[in-house]
C-alpha cells in the first residue's frame, strides 16, 4: 500500500499539467504503470520534457516528507483509485490525482452545499452566513468553503455550531499550512470536528493564482453554490460560474441597492442564478437532486427585507450600554430578524429584546411590520 500511495505521490509531485496527466492515466493506467515505461513510450504521449520529468521524480527531500505526513493520526492521502475519493470531483473536468485530507474523509461523501462570499461582509452577511450554514447543516448538508476570513469562516462556523453538522474547508496551500493565520483555531476545530482538503503539495505557500484552482474543488464538491455576499470583483463569482460550468446550482441572497458586496449576487441573480430568501429555498431546490433525501422542517434562517439608511451619521448616545451598541452594530443598516440578530450578537435572546427596546426609544431602531427590526441612521462613536 505505501508503495503504492508512494507512486500516486511520485506522479502528482512531477510537474505534469491536468491534461497530460490524464493522458498518461489512459495511456498506461495506474503510476506504477506509468513508472514502469520505457523513455520512449512515455515520450509517444507527453513528450521528452514531461518524460524525463517523471523518470527523474521529485525531489527525495519532498517524497519522504509527504510520506511521514501521510502515516501521521487524522491524516489521509486519497488517490483516483480509492473508493473513498469523493465520487463528485470524478465529474469535474480535472479531478486532482491525489488529495491531501485532514480530518473526517466521510463527509466527502455526503450531500453538500458551497457556500462563499465576500472577505470583508457586512454584519448583517456575515450573520446570514452563519444562520444559513446552520440551518442547512442542521437539515443534512455539509457546508463547503475554502477557509478565507468573512463568509467562509462564518459559513464554517455556522456548520460547525449545528446539530449533527459538518463542514469541509478547500484550502489553496499546502495541508500543512493555514492561510489566513487568523484561522488557525478555527482549521483546527474543522480538523477535529471536520475535514480540510487540500490538492497542493505539503509547504505550498498561498500564492494568487491557486485560490482560483481552489474554487473549482469547492464548487465540484457541492450539489451548488450559495453566495452570500460578493462585489463584482470577488473570487466568489468564479465559485459560483464553475459550479455553472459543472452542472451545479447556482445560488444567491440579494442585497441593499447601495451595498458593493450585494452587486456581484445581483449580477448573479440577472444571469439566471436562484434568488435566496430562507434556508428552506435551498432546500427545495436541492431535494429533487438527492431524491428527497434530506428532511423538510422548517429553518429559521432567513433574509429581512433591505431598506437603506439615510447618510446623516448621528452620534451615537454615550450613556448606550456596550451591548446595546453591539446590537446596533449587528444591523448594518439592514432590517434583520431577532433569530439573526441573535447569532450575529452572541446575546440571549430576552437580553437582546431589552437592549432592542432601548434602542427603539432612543429613536434609532425601528420595528419593521414582519417583526424585524430596522436602523434608521447611520451611527458614530462618541470618543
Amino acid at each position: 500500500m505505501m508503495d503504492e500511495l508512494a507512486d500516486w505521490l511520485r506522479f502528482a509531485l512531477t510537474p505534469v499539467g491536468p491534461a497530460q496527466q490524464r493522458n498518461l492515466l489512459a495511456a498506461f493506467g495506474l503510476p506504477g504503470n506509468i513508472f514502469a515505461q520505457p523513455r520512449s513510450h512515455l515520450v509517444g504521449v507527453v513528450g521528452r520534457e514531461i518524460a524525463d520529468a517523471l523518470l527523474e521524480g521529485p525531489d527525495p527531500a519532498t517524497l519522504k516528507a509527504a510520506l511521514a505526513w501521510v502515516n501521521e493520526d487524522g491524516n489521509q492521502l486519497l488517490t483516483l483509485a480509492d473508493a473513498a475519493y469523493p465520487q463528485s470531483l470524478l465529474e469535474i473536468a480535472d479531478p486532482p490525482p491525489v488529495l491531501y485530507v485532514k480530518g473526517d474523509p466521510a463527509l466527502l461523501a455526503r450531500p453538500a452545499l458551497a457556500m462563499v462570499g465576500a472577505r470583508t461582509p457586512t454584519a448583517q452577511g456575515e450573520a446570514n452566513a452563519k444562520a444559513f450554514a446552520g440551518s442547512l447543516g442542521a437539515a443534512g448538508l455539509v457546508i463547503v468553503s475554502g477557509l478565507a476570513q468573512g463568509i467562509d469562516a462564518a459559513a464554517h462556523r455556522g456548520a460547525l455550531a449545528a446539530e449533527g453538522g459538518g463542514t469541509i474547508a478547500v484550502i489553496g496551500t499546502g495541508i500543512d499550512r493555514v492561510y489566513p493565520a487568523s484561522n488557525a483555531a478555527l482549521a483546527h476545530e474543522i480538523a477535529v470536528r471536520g475535514v480540510i482538503i487540500s490538492e497542493f503539495p505539503l509547504g505550498t505557500p498561498p500564492a494568487r493564482w491557486n485560490f482560483p484552482r481552489r474554487n473549482r474543488l469547492i464548487a465540484g464538491l457541492s450539489l451548488g453554490v450559495l453566495v452570500v455576499e460578493a462585489t463584482l470583483e470577488s473570487g466568489s463569482l468564479i465559485t459560483a460560474r464553475l459550479a455553472a460550468e459543472a452542472g451545479r446550482e447556482v445560488f444567491a441572497i440579494p442585497g441593499s441597492i447601495h451595498s458593493p458586496q450585494a452587486r456581484g449576487c445581483h449580477r448573479l441573480i440577472r444571469e439566471g442564478a436562484k434568488l435566496i430568501e430562507t434556508a428552506e429555498d435551498v432546500l427545495e431546490e436541492l431535494r429533487g437532486r438527492i431524491g428527497g433525501e434530506l428532511p423538510r422542517r422548517h429553518t429559521a434562517a432567513r433574509v429581512s427585507p433591505r431598506q437603506s439608511l439615510p447618510a446623516t451619521a448621528v452620534p451615537v448616545p454615550a450613556h448606550l450600554a456596550p451591548e446595546a451598541i453591539r446590537v446596533l452594530e449587528a444591523l448594518g443598516g439592514e432590517a434583520c430578524d431577532i433569530d439573526t440578530l441573535a447569532l450575529a450578537t452572541g446575546l440571549a435572546i430576552e437580553v437582546l429584546q431589552a437592549h432592542l427596546l432601548t434602542l427603539e426609544l432612543e429613536g434609532l431602531v425601528v420595528r419593521q411590520a414582519g417583526g424585524g427590526f430596522l436602523r434608521l441612521y447611520v451611527t458614530t462613536r462618541v470618543t
